[in-house]
């Protein structure tokens, strides 16, 4: 299985993010050891999607990065917005 998921840290920033062990590249966000998100304050897992291939984790979670319309309709959903 792959994962399409999403963090938010204390400041209310968010990513996005895919991996096909969730629970490993959630630990390293955590610690510190993604570049990306080192800055984040306590990032906190809000939100996944699981996929059966990577080609459709990669494809929903580029949707995402777009912040467009799939994003803030998912922010919608989870009551961020």
């Amino acid at each position: 299985m792959y994962y399409v998921y999403l963090l938010r840290d204390k400041n209310g920033v968010f990513y996005v993010g895919y991996s096909s062990d969730l629970r490993q590249r959630i630990n390293e966000h955590r610690l510190g050891k993604v570049r990306t998100t080192r800055k984040m304050k306590e990032p906190k897992l809000v939100y996944f999607e699981a996929y059966a291939s990577e080609e459709l984790a990669k494809e929903r979670e580029k949707k995402l990065k777009q912040f467009g319309s799939s994003f803030n309709g998912l922010l919608k959903r989870l009551h961020y917005r």
